[in-house]
């Protein structure tokens, strides 16, 4: 036992179960890829005004949930709580906005830290797959994220999920909502830190989880009844393009996600079979974040997905991934001179893509086999004085125990051709 445990509410990830959270960060990035996303990385820590400014001094995120610190030469540093205000800081600072066509299409993949109470599906340490396209504003761009995401899920055999989709209004139409909502608000019972939220961002208020403030809010006006011409026929684009992909959708009048950067568009996947966490991704436009952090204007469309709840998901679901084996071949030698010449072997067919482990440490015979077994590879090596001496080795099938003798010249091809 180590004197060393991971901290509460973090993971550690190992094999087998790595495999899995491999394959869902491949599925989610593959149809990102193909549609010319290309590949971000920020640093784990930012300055603190990045997230306060943009994700929102009065989100639980800032106000709760960051990890602060501060360096030796007095800068104050989050841990990165989300990736959307990170990729465009990055994407300000190196000008890419600048240098080709818009929009720029990003997409990233990392852990993110939030200090939260730990429960089945919230972590204080998690994964994310996001996307970003950044600076053009077209409802052809929000269809297509959306329809990436969806994508993404289908491939790797979820079913059970559903798309909510509202519209947050734009700078033209939002104040005057924000001003009804908040004379409705005002005349709730609610306590201190929720009234105090509602001169901030009353929208978060619509978020509060807690049936004491749910109870209270039927009958608030809702943002669908206040939006302009323009950000009402910017919606209905949305939503007929995502039609036309065969994408279904319901629309959640009360939808305004935890963060203060959102406009028009804004979206989330949740999964009925993970209980109270079942958020497994969202995202949505942002139109005014980059003149937030002191970019231009810079309108842009975004989302991140949980990998750790995408996998607790297709566990619901009873959905379990085609993953490749990692070892197809298995070498045993019998002495020094067969542990020299397998090696070899062991290398060459490595080298020709197939993936194969080799029997450390000497072991005898039986155990080595053992080995064999328990790497889950198709086929074993086996070599020993007298196999050596007539130039051959055994390749043995692990499934139907048939082993042929092969020439040590011809391995590669011999267990190309068996493994075909």
């Amino acid at each position: 036992m180590s004197t060393f445990q991971a901290p509460k509410g973090t993971y550690d990830l190992l094999p087998p179960d790595s495999a899995v959270f491999l394959a869902v960060r491949e599925a989610i990035s593959a149809p990102l890829r193909r549609a010319g996303y290309g590949y971000v990385e920020t640093p784990g820590f930012e300055q603190v005004e990045l997230f306060s400014r943009g994700v929102g001094e009065s989100t639980d995120i800032v106000t709760k949930e960051m990890y602060t610190l501060t360096t030796k030469g007095g800068t104050e540093l989050a841990l990165r709580p989300e990736g959307t205000a990170s990729v465009l800081r990055a994407a300000l600072e190196a000008n890419l906005h600048k240098v080709g066509n818009l929009p720029v299409k990003l997409w990233y993949s990392g852990s993110y830290y939030r200090y939260e109470r730990p429960q089945a599906g919230r972590y204080r340490h998690f994964s994310q797959v996001g996307a970003e396209a950044i600076g053009a504003e077209d409802p052809v761009l929000d269809a297509e994220l959306i329809i990436l995401a969806v994508d993404a899920y289908r491939s790797l055999g979820l079913r059970n999920f559903r798309l909510l989709l509202n519209s947050l209004g734009d700078k033209e139409c939002r104040p005057v909502y924000r001003a009804a909502l908040q004379d409705f608000l005002r005349g709730l019972d609610l306590d201190e830190d929720t009234r105090r939220r509602i001169e901030i961002n009353p929208l978060r208020v619509l978020d509060d989880k807690r049936d004491t403030v749910q109870k209270q809010l039927v009958g608030a006006p809702m943002m669908r009844d206040h939006l302009c011409e323009a950000c009402k026929a910017y919606h209905e684009q949305v939503r007929e393009l995502l039609t036309a992909a065969g994408v279904e959708y319901e629309d959640d009048p009360k939808l305004v996600r935890g963060l203060d950067y959102y406009t028009r568009t804004t979206f989330e996947f949740v999964h009925d079979g993970l209980g109270s966490q079942s958020a497994v991704g969202g995202g949505g436009r942002y139109d005014g974040l980059s003149e937030m952090i002191g970019g231009p204007a810079l309108p842009s469309v975004g989302w991140a997905l949980g990998v750790d709840r995408t996998v607790l998901a297709l566990k619901a679901e009873g959905v379990e991934l085609e993953l490749p084996a990692p070892t197809q071949v298995f070498a045993v030698p019998m002495g020094e001179e067969a542990r020299r010449v397998l090696f070899g072997a062991v290398t060459e067919l490595r080298r020709a893509g197939v993936a194969t482990d080799f029997a450390f440490g000497g072991k005898g015979l039986k155990n080595a086999m053992k080995s064999a077994n328990r790497s889950g590879a198709r086929l074993a090596i086996v070599a020993g004085e007298r196999d050596l001496a007539e130039g051959v080795v055994q390749v043995k099938d692990l499934e139907s125990g048939e082993q042929t003798a092969v020439p040590v010249d011809g391995i590669v091809g011999a267990v190309r051709e068996r493994l075909a």
